[in-house]
């Protein structure tokens, strides 16, 4: 099947009119869905200009009447969930068991979210007797919004719901690689009666993202992605001290204690490495396991990792689907053959799988690694694919310091009945998410983000209305004064 790719300015698609020219490639067949040219100077500038007018209309409008066109968004989004869902699958390779129930729900779970909070937002009163201040919640214009390719959809929802529900308008650009799903959510905003301009889609690679990032008239530039393009970015805004949040890598730990019960805990540390393929930010890929236990939860690891069905991402069978390209499967690949090099054992996985009738497909098998040491690369850096490296350590002062020895700081978790150590283990972890016996549960309530090189600012939660807003405090006086001059 192919696809329309276009860009969608001031209420409809345009197509792009750049000097480069893009194909969007299923990753589980190498064969072409569709094809675009990324947005010209111009249609930048004009995406723009229609947000500039429409989020000042947007802005007055009151913000219950907000709410509801974001209500009847989510509600159109979770009418279509079976049609967004196929094209997900077709955009990313992920399994179609996935994409069903996660991507297009948790996308239209934030839309509502926020469309509820819309008329929420307030600020503060305080009397002093001579006069009295409070606060405006005062959106911060036009923002512009910049998505990763593992989950295009929800991350558009999880941009734009917050940005829009404060009264802002939202430039998005999907990533290049997967760039399908973002102008269907601008059509189904404007069907739910959201005026034209105030959700605009930008298509194309670093052209468009680094101009929103330097551009006067934008506010605020939300970015999902790596740490180099983060820098980039923050680099770009800096010369108007733009607000900038960033969601960035991660090299996440699990931390596994010796009273676990091994079977739970290797199934929670497969359900944390290969969900997605692997291809999540905030997967556990450095599983620490305690001495007296690392045998047993070794064995159960590798033993259920081996049945894992790599196959079809249309497939409901489907547990690994394919990466999401031919050229990010050599990345993977590249990881752990100098893996093995350096010296540490490939339990299981570490090569690419065949499957029948799709001979294009970028699969690789789930792969367990073992016998590594901290400072091994696989270990340091972020694979971003279906790579497990499980670690022995002894002691809890020991499995803290190495897992805070990381450059990054998204994410982490631990295993054990002892809520007392699980409490204690969660506040010495260096990370803006931590899972006490549970893993990647991410309801909207909870505010998403990382220490370090992991990111700056939230996503989701009450904080991230924050930053979507400024705040401007007004002082009355109500009693005459005596002035100086």
């Amino acid at each position: 099947m192919s696809y329309a790719i276009d860009l969608f300015i001031d209420g409809k698609r345009v197509a792009g009119e750049g000097e480069t020219e893009f194909i969007c490639r299923n990753p589980a067949t190498g064969e072409e869905i569709g094809r675009f040219r990324e947005a010209s100077p111009d249609q930048i500038e004009a995406a723009i200009a229609s947000a500039t007018r429409a989020q000042k209309d947007w802005a007055a409008m009151p913000a219950e009447d907000r709410g509801r066109i974001l209500r009847k968004a989510a509600e159109i989004l979770r009418s279509r969930n079976d049609e967004l869902a196929r094209i997900e699958v077709q955009d990313t390779g992920k399994p179609i068991a996935e994409a069903n129930v996660v991507d297009i729900q948790t996308g239209a779970d934030a839309i509502e979210h926020y469309a509820n909070l819309a008329g929420s937002l307030a600020g503060e009163y305080q009397d002093f007797g001579y006069g009295f201040y409070y606060t405006r919640r005062e959106p911060v214009g036009v923002c512009g919004g910049i998505g990763a390719w593992n989950y295009p959809l929800q991350i558009a929802c999880w941009k734009s719901a917050p940005a829009l529900a404060a009264g802002n308008a939202m430039i998005f650009k999907p990533s290049e690689l997967t760039p399908i799903n973002a102008v269907a959510l601008a059509e189904i905003y404007c069907e739910a009666g959201m005026p034209p301009g105030v959700f605009n889609v930008l298509q194309g690679e670093r052209n468009p993202g680094a101009a929103l990032a330097a551009h006067p008239a934008v506010a605020k530039v939300s970015l999902t992605g790596s740490a180099p393009t983060g820098r980039k970015v923050m680099e770009a805004a800096s010369p108007r001290l733009k607000e900038v949040s960033l969601e960035l890598g991660g090299k996440s730990p699990l931390i596994i204690f010796d009273d676990a019960d091994p079977e739970y805990a290797a199934r929670l540390a497969m359900y944390a490495n290969f969900l997605t393929q692997g291809e999540i930010c905030a997967n556990g890929t450095r599983v620490f396991v305690q001495a007296d236990v690392y045998d047993d939860v070794l064995e159960e690891i590798v033993k259920r990792t081996k049945t894992l069905r790599v196959g079809a991402p249309d497939d409901p069978e489907t547990q690994i689907g394919a990466l999401i390209s031919e050229n990010h499967l050599g990345v993977v690949s590249g990881f752990v053959e100098r893996a093995r090099e350096a010296g540490a054992t490939i339990l299981c996985g570490g090569h690419r799988v065949d499957v029948a009738g799709h001979q294009g497909g970028a699969f690789y098998a789930p792969t367990v690694i073992a016998d590594s040491t901290d400072d091994m690369e696989h270990v340091r850096e972020e694979i971003f694919g279906p790579v497990m490296t499980v670690l022995k350590f002894d002691t809890e002062d020991e499995v803290v310091a190495r897992a805070n020895q990381s450059d990054y700081g998204l994410a982490g978790g631990v295993v054990t009945k002892d809520l007392v150590r699980a409490h204690r283990v969660a506040a010495s972890v260096q990370t803006g998410m931590f899972w006490i016996n549970t893993y990647q549960a991410q309801p909207m309530q909870i505010p998403f983000g990382g220490y370090k090189q992991s990111g700056i600012g939230r996503e989701n939660g009450w904080d991230v209305l924050d930053a979507y807003t400024q705040k401007k405090s007004v002082f009355v006086q109500m009693k005459p004064e005596d002035l100086p001059f």
